[in-house]
């Protein structure tokens, strides 16, 4: 029987190669399922998986888990479809970002894929116009404190994020795909002319759009929470589309360094490749889960929140932030 977990590469083995589940005891099963969960890419492995031979216990897990999505997917396409009604009075591209995307076009990195609020990304000039007409159909704001709403619309690249007060789902409206203090400056007029049209107007970014604002969440501004289920998003994207045009496309938005690291690391723990140098780094943050799936490496944790800071805004700017909202809290 298989037992050996030391981290959440044994997550992403899973969900590169399926049939490495065979042979899985008791033990295994809880760290899979438990790392699968923590890193909300369940109902992910419960797709990749489905049909293989597994204890009856795990299989009841995993089919509750592809139920769980197909609700998320639902849900979150009618939330799709509530934001394009508010919005269709307005004359703007509206582009549907992350999760939300991949299931309106029906890529495969929406399959089984866990989905939490709906991002979307408009041009600058009209987020006035689109904040209103929201406001009008029901959203309102999540944080209403003075200093966070300044904050986001002096320096966020999105809105402070709204909540509909009726159906309890949170929406972010975006206008470009990094903070507007952080030191790269994508052009999100090229990603809007670049995107996509859907069936019903709503727009996704080009399939290398996609792939950029991945590379540019993880390695350009957060700090790697979630990070596998974007790294495997990132795969996905890879898999059905190929590279073509992308480093061309990454160089016209500063994020080159950032797109060839995120497919080097996609290599190393989806594939064939070998996390090298400051990669190595990378993939201990991504995988930095025990066998109960709870987050381990406080060190290298800490070292990557303080990273995820650094790269947003200036130290003179970030001082002032962390102290206001020190003396806030």
């Amino acid at each position: 029987m298989v037992r050996v977990v030391k981290d959440a590469r044994v997550l992403a083995r899973a969900l590169a190669d399926p049939a490495s589940i065979a042979g899985l005891d008791a033990d295994g099963w809880t760290a899979l399922l438990a790392m699968a969960r923590a890193e909300q890419l369940i109902g992910t492995l419960a797709m990749r998986v489905d049909g293989l031979a597994m204890p009856a216990a795990v299989k009841a897990i995993l089919d509750d888990a592809r139920e769980a999505a197909e609700h998320g997917r639902r849900a979150a396409l009618w939330e799709a479809e509530m934001a394009r009604r508010a919005l269709a009075a307005v004359d703007c591209p509206v582009v549907l970002l992350k999760g939300t995307a991949f299931v309106a076009a029906g890529l495969s990195a929406g399959q089984g894929r866990s989905i939490g609020d709906l991002d979307i990304l408009v041009p600058r000039e009209s987020i006035d116009t689109v904040e209103a007409a929201l406001l009008a159909a029901g959203w309102e704001w999540v944080k209403p404190d003075p200093y966070d709403d300044a904050y986001y619309r002096r320096w966020m690249h999105e809105l402070p994020p709204l909540i509909h007060r009726e159906r309890d789902r949170m929406i972010d409206v975006h206008h470009t795909i990094l903070p507007l203090t952080a030191r790269i400056t994508p052009d999100p007029v090229a990603l809007i002319d670049d995107s996509v049209t859907l069936e019903n107007a709503l727009r996704t970014l080009s399939p290398n759009g996609m792939l950029i604002h991945a590379a540019a969440h993880l390695f350009a501004d957060g700090d790697l929470a979630g990070g596998l289920r974007n790294l495997w998003d990132i795969r996905c994207l890879v898999e059905e589309f190929g590279t073509d045009g992308l480093a061309a496309d990454a160089g016209r938005h500063g994020l080159s360094a950032q797109v060839a690291r995120s497919l080097r690391i996609v290599d190393a723990l989806f594939g064939a490749g070998e996390a090298t140098g400051i990669d190595r780094l990378y993939v201990r943050r991504v995988t930095a889960r025990d066998g109960w799936g709870r987050p381990t490496r406080p060190v290298t944790r800490l070292a990557f929140y303080i990273r995820s800071h650094w790269l947003r805004m200036p130290p003179a700017m970030l001082a002032r932030h962390l102290w206001t909202k020190f003396r806030k809290a």
